[in-house]
């Protein structure tokens, strides 16, 4: 028994359609062509945007700028790092969330202010 509330992928609906139906050749060719399309959409070898690139360095000048033991907030990263300063906070934020998750800094809070010290 099939799980009818769970709605077909794309790719598994063109699948179904190649193994159901009698198609031309020509059908055939466009439904295998829409599969790789899909394939390469999904493919984790994606080269990183321009953006993605810049937000890099920014980490890097954040890191670098950090000292083992010390904390540090988001406005100090802002008034301190040269490539930080003309970013807002919460894209400040966005970044050192990333380093964060990343498991290179961790945070932590002292009299509900919100700190950022290298792991």
């Amino acid at each position: 028994m099939t799980n009818t509330s769970k709605k077909m992928t794309k790719r598994e609906m063109f699948e179904q359609i190649k193994a159901n139906y009698e198609l031309t050749a020509e059908e055939v060719a466009f439904i295998d062509h829409e599969l790789e399309l899909l394939s390469r959409k999904n493919s984790n070898d994606k080269k990183p945007t321009a953006t993605q690139l810049a937000n890099e360095g920014i980490k890097t000048a954040i890191l670098n700028y950090m000292e083992v033991g010390k904390g540090y907030t988001i406005t100090d990263f802002i008034k301190s790092v040269a490539e930080c300063a003309e970013l807002s906070t919460p894209k400040v934020s966005a970044l050192v969330k990333q380093l964060k998750d990343d498991g290179i800094i961790e945070r932590y809070e002292e009299k509900r202010k919100a700190y950022f010290r290298l792991v």
